[in-house]
């Protein structure tokens, strides 16, 4: 870790009795495994050094810490030298840029952990003694459930966590031998308990951030040999899709759960489970105000009554209040023990404060059972704790009554239910989404009712059990489906699936994820359906507005859409393509044009990234995407036919034999453009270049397309050319579209159109249909960005360009095959095997892209990524 020196002795020396035992006795347990990563492991022994190695660094004057929670060895080791040195511990989400800067604006905290590259750690110590009275049983501050990033925080004392860690350790019966997994982020109070309660009795740690749903995950388990699991509701969602239960794992002795209300069907499957595979569910009830655990269900009860919470931890104990709305058996949860929080922090004079609290009151409902088990029955307050995450129902009410909607908001521990009356402009699918956005929250989980009017008790008073009664079972088919990334409307989901990138932003836009023209037209195609009107230059609009216009109200028909002219473009001249040589029809020039509508793409895509590195990876990335599928499939054509030699394979066709025609000149096309490519790639890479066309965007293509001129007039000497299926002889038209893509004024186009205009007549003799279909189609993307379609017509144009490439490849093989039963018919079913070829290829993209990605965290040095409380609960 990269820290630095130590603050000068003197001032207010901490005191030693006050620091908090389980990270301070760490070395008791001597060369026990503590910790098991990716990169290896650590002892106790190498862990108490580096932990006391922070501690001299953090100082003897005690100060506020403020600390990045990740499940990383830098952070628990800088988080145990505060703890066990006395310093109180700020725990932020480290994922969540916007929580940090917001909880270090108010509280000013005196140390700031600074997470860097490879899993170091800078400190900056911004004054040698604090700027604030904290008080000595002050350990450990916490945000609450949901309220990530909001200056309530809960205060959490030494013999809080010491209490809890022991009470956790008792009812577990965690062992030395034990290695637990580290499954939820450090930050959340859950994950954290697992933590401080394994580091006590000296078991292992299994540390990583990685999900359950990462085949990585599980070769790390196995290996370390873990015993233990923990999660909330979602991560049994997870556990489900990655078929945990045919898992061979044969030292696992328990699995946890809490966060949130578990099914109590999933409760007793899993406890059927559990029994059957020789492990334990322990069903766990909590809160942060409570230091994590209230209550646990002995995993013998979990089959019998899995509606219930359990019994108090060791420790602890609780009563039930009276409260009017409810019956005589039911009351409120009050808890009593020694792991109730000391009270809530809301500005930094509050660090001062010693114990504000007695008792936890929980603010749920609940009953004792015959058995001596406590059930929740409901929330005393409006309050709705969705899949772990703590929502008001009033602010969603009053979220909503400031876009004009008359609504009540209710639910349980999974969903929440809106009874909405209707109003015009605001469907269901739209409420949700607002509400879902605005308090973090899956859309699955908020279900919407439009009503004529809401319902209400006699009194006139809501009545917020019918709106509860509206969701019942079997609604769930009535709500819209959704996708597997999750609600169809959240452009960010749709983001990262089709683009394979998690790191989505609302700054996010398509061209800075690494999109390019295969995933534009997919991409179009989605937002075109949400959007309607695609607004210009999309592909380089923040996600953010492009939300902004998904919620605004649409005015045109649902009919009316506008389709990319590129897309299009590709689409017909795909067809023109295979209809030619099938000899349905004879409409020459699609490949030609391509090439123009590929430079095109070039300029909005590969070279949109200011970075020089990025552009070149981009492009090689590109590259390949076109390089690979048609060698595979010229291999695969070699096989079955003698179409093809070993130079088509390699794409050296036209290099090596430019002047020889037949079946071999079949690729010509593909060959071109990826020597193009490559060329183009090679060129910008050299930093002089780069700048030239950061400087001169649409100069540079200009003059290479000036240049490419020379080759398209004969004006420079290249004998034994095949003239228009070569690479360096239809270059022109590639440059001549890149430098339509920089056009922005009108004289721009002019230029571009003129040129176009001018050498594309004679450059195919005796061919003037061919001629005018390029000039159509340039003249087209040159000046007309979108045009108006329809849905029907925008899905199979989207379906026929995205495949287009893949269609251009197989159909030499295909439509032969049923050419003499029928023209139309050979056309359809190259069209169809093409797109199907193309589905395939883009299937085993993202599948090597998976297993890359998960090779890459299992790489040493890689820093891990920890999953936000937000997507683990």
């Amino acid at each position: 870790m990269t820290l630095l020196p130590a603050p000068p002795v003197g001032g207010h020396d901490l005191s030693l009795a006050s620091a908090l035992p389980l990270a301070g006795d760490l070395a008791l347990h001597g060369d026990r495994t503590a910790l098991v990563t990716a990169e290896g492991t650590l002892s106790y022994r190498e862990l108490s050094e580096r932990v006391a190695e922070t501690a001299r660094r953090l100082g003897p004057r005690r100060r506020l810490v403020l600390l990045p929670g990740a499940n990383t060895v830098g952070a628990l080791v800088v988080h145990l030298a505060a703890l066990a040195a006395g310093h109180p511990v700020l725990l932020v989400p480290g994922d969540h840029p916007e929580a940090v800067a917001a909880l270090t604006s108010a509280y000013d905290p005196d140390v700031v952990i600074h997470p860097e590259p490879g899993d170091e750690w800078r400190i900056e110590e911004r004054r040698a003694a604090s700027a604030h009275t904290l008080h000595p049983d002050l350990a450990l501050l916490l945000s609450t459930s949901g309220s990530t990033g909001s200056p309530k925080l809960v205060r959490l004392s030494y013999e809080n966590l010491q209490a809890n860690a022991e009470s956790i350790a008792t009812y577990l019966d965690i062992r030395d031998t034990d290695r637990a997994a580290t499954t939820l982020p450090m930050h959340y109070c859950y994950g954290l308990s697992v933590i401080h309660s394994h580091l006590l009795r000296g078991a292992g740690l299994v540390l990583t951030g990685l999900s359950v749903a990462d085949a990585c995950f599980w070769d790390l388990f196995r290996s370390a040999g873990g015993t233990a699991l923990a999660g909330v509701p979602y991560t049994f969602d997870l556990l489900d899709r990655v078929g945990f239960a045919d898992m061979e794992l044969p030292r696992l002795r328990y699995v946890t759960q809490a966060g949130g209300r578990l099914a109590p069907e999933r409760v007793a499957h899993y406890a059927a489970l559990g029994r059957r595979r020789g492990w334990d569910l322990f069903v766990m009830y909590g809160q942060t105000e409570a230091t994590a655990r209230m209550a646990y269900l002995p995993p013998s009860l979990a089959a019998e009554h899995p509606t219930a919470i359990g019994v108090p931890v060791p420790g602890g104990s609780f009563r039930l209040e009276p409260v009017e709305e409810a019956s005589g058996e039911v009351g409120e949860l009050v808890y009593s023990g020694p792991n109730v929080m000391l009270g809530y922090a809301r500005t930094p004079d509050d660090l001062a404060l010693g114990r504000t609290t007695e008792a936890l009151r929980t603010g749920d409902l609940a009953r004792r059972t015959e058995d001596g088990l406590y059930e929740i029955v409901g929330r005393r307050s409006r309050f709705l704790k969705i899949l772990g995450l703590r929502v008001d129902p009033q602010q969603i009410e009053a979220l909503l009554a400031r876009h004009g909607l008359d609504v009540l908001c209710s639910g349980d521990d999974e969903h929440i239910t809106l009874a909405v009356v209707r109003t015009p402009g605001w469907d269901e699918r739209r409420i949700r989404r607002r509400v879902a956005e605005a308090f973090g929250l899956p859309a699955r989980a908020v279900r919407v009712h439009l009503l004529s009017e809401l319902p209400r008790l006699a009194t006139g008073k809501p009545d917020y059990r019918a709106v509860r009664a509206l969701s019942r079972p079997s609604d769930t088919a009535e709500q819209p489906p959704l996708a597997d990334d999750g609600d169809q409307d959240d452009l960010r989901a749709l983001y990262a699936r089709i683009l394979d990138r998690p790191d989505v932003t609302p700054d996010s836009t398509f061209v800075s994820l690494g999109g390019d023209s295969l995933s534009y037209v997919e991409m179009s195609l989605h937002l075109e359906r949400r959007l309607g009107m695609l607004p210009p230059h999309w592909h380089t609009t923040p996600l953010r507005e492009l939300e902004r216009r998904a919620t605004t109200p649409r005015t045109r028909g649902r009919w009316r859409r506008s389709v990319e002219t590129s897309v299009l473009l590709r689409a017909v001249a795909i067809v023109c393509v295979v209809g030619s040589h099938v000899r349905l029809f004879d409409i020459r020039g699609g490949a030609h044009l391509l090439l123009a509508v590929a430079g095109f793409n070039f300029a909005r895509f590969l070279l949109a990234s200011p970075d020089r590195r990025e552009r070149t990876r981009r492009s090689a990335r590109s590259i390949a995407r076109i390089a690979v599928p048609t060698m595979a499939w010229t291999a695969f054509a070699l096989l079955i036919s003698d179409d093809y030699d070993l130079s088509n394979v390699f794409l050296l066709h036209n290099a090596l034999w430019p002047e020889v025609m037949g079946t071999g000149i079949h690729l010509w096309f593909v060959e071109a453009l990826v020597y193009i490519l490559l060329a183009m790639t090679a060129l910008l890479a050299v930093p002089a270049v780069h700048r030239l066309d950061r400087r001169f965007p649409y100069g540079l293509p200009v003059v290479l397309a000036g240049l490419g001129m020379l080759t398209r007039y004969e004006l420079v000497g290249l004998p034994d050319r095949a003239h228009i299926t070569d690479a360096v002889t239809v270059f022109w038209l590639f440059a001549l579209g890149w430098a339509a893509a920089r056009s922005r004024t009108v004289p721009h186009r002019l230029l571009v159109t003129a040129a176009a205009l001018t050498a594309v007549p004679g450059f195919f003799p005796g061919e003037p249909r061919r001629e005018l279909f390029v000039m159509l189609g340039f003249c087209l993307l040159v000046w007309f960005p979108t045009l108006p379609s329809v849905h029907r017509v925008n899905q199979v144009a989207g379906l026929l360009a995205g495949s287009s490439l893949a269609i251009y490849l197989t159909h030499w093989q295909v439509f032969p095959l049923v050419d003499d039963v029928s023209e139309p018919l050979a056309l359809a079913v190259s069209l169809l095997f093409g797109i199907g070829y193309a589905t395939c290829v883009d299937r085993l993209v993202r599948r090597v892209s998976a297993l890359r990605e998960g090779a890459a965290r299992r790489a040493p040095r890689l820093r891990l990524k920890v999953r936000s409380s937000a997507d683990v609960s």
